[in-house]
């Protein structure tokens, strides 16, 4: 099994009063990423976590040290959306600081996870076999998983306060202002400051572009991101403080590169469903990739990110499930 990058947490000062956290992810290719402190008098506002488990909360604090605070001066946890590298440490902060934890209200995707992992796995597993996914594959893949899982949510925590438009968050800086962008999650908001024209956006728009889709929870979250692209793009954005990757400053510029992504992917969808094939998801994923390419972490990804796709040009007329195939195919 591939090894992740061992990452040091790290500080840099953005602006006065604002920090961005680099902090270690446990997975191959994705080494950090950031969670941002933002001062509000003599304590901070934290806008994501990092992910949980053991020795995680001492990472954070030496991050936060090197701000010169630490866990205990966190007054307010804000998490930009339910995934384990944005809210794992969510439960432990708010435990150990007393504070509240803000986030969407649409954030109990994550709860099968962090309650029952077994649970949750048996369900990724049902769902690719039914996407053509090999029984030997799956095999190999419920193996690894048994044998390496590592703990990556300290919890469940419900937020104090739903993170909704109307709502928000009050720092030194100014206020952020709460805009929904589901896609990427269900729970996915970014936090827009307008007067220092400042987003902190985590993984809608992240420093280095890659589309990702939580499947399986709305019918249609291709078809959420792409709107939600709609959303961003006038607001008055100078600077980004995004999920991973460094602060950049040309929205315009993520927003046409996330369409310009979303349009290809979706033609090498198309591509696979010519008139005389009814190809499983894992069949388009493999013309898409290449067998020789896939592994079990990046067949585990292309296949969610095929099959929102597949849902999308269902839901554009421009595919349909084949009734009552098992595994189930697809055709144009």
């Amino acid at each position: 099994m591939a090894q992740a990058q061992v990452v040091k947490p790290r500080t840099e000062r953005i602006q006065p009063g604002i920090w961005r956290l680099k902090l270690p992810c446990p997975w191959p290719g994705v080494p950090h990423g950031n969670a941002w402190a933002v001062q509000r008098g003599a304590g901070l506002v934290l806008f994501d976590t990092g992910v949980g488990g053991r020795g995680r909360l001492r990472m954070l604090d030496i991050a936060l040290a090197q701000a010169g605070f630490g866990v205990e001066n966190v007054e307010l946890v804000v998490c930009t959306h339910a995934h384990s590298d944005h809210y794992g440490l969510a439960a432990s902060i708010c435990e150990q600081t007393g504070c509240e934890l803000w986030m969407h209200p649409k954030w109990e995707h994550i709860r099968l996870q962090a309650d029952d992992p077994q649970a949750a796995l048996e369900q990724r597993l049902e769902v690719g076999r039914m996407s053509g996914v090999p029984l030997s594959a799956l095999d190999r893949y419920r193996e690894a998983r048994t044998d390496h899982a590592e703990d990556l949510i300290d919890g469940i925590r419900a937020p104090d306060r739903d993170l909704v438009p109307g709502v928000e968050v009050e720092t030194d800086i100014g206020a952020w202002r709460v805009v929904e962008t589901p896609g990427h999650a269900p729970s996915h908001v970014c936090l827009h400051q307008p007067e220092r024209r400042l987003m902190i956006t985590g993984d809608h728009l992240m420093g280095r572009t890659v589309l990702f889709f939580d499947y399986g929870h709305t019918p249609d979250p291709f078809g959420e991101y792409l709107a939600s692209l709609d959303v961003v793009e006038p607001l008055p954005v100078d600077l980004c403080l995004p999920g991973h990757g460094k602060p950049f400053r040309d929205i315009d510029a993520k927003v046409a590169e996330g369409r310009r992504q979303a349009g290809e992917l979706l033609d090498r969808v198309r591509a696979q469903l010519a008139p005389a094939t009814e190809p499983t998801a894992f069949e388009v994923v493999e013309g898409i990739a290449g067998p020789e390419n896939l592994t079990a972490g990046t067949a585990g990804f292309l296949l969610q990110i095929v099959l929102a796709c597949l849902d999308h040009l269902a839901a554009l007329g421009e595919a349909r499930p084949v009734p009552d195939s098992d595994p189930q195919r697809w055709r144009s």
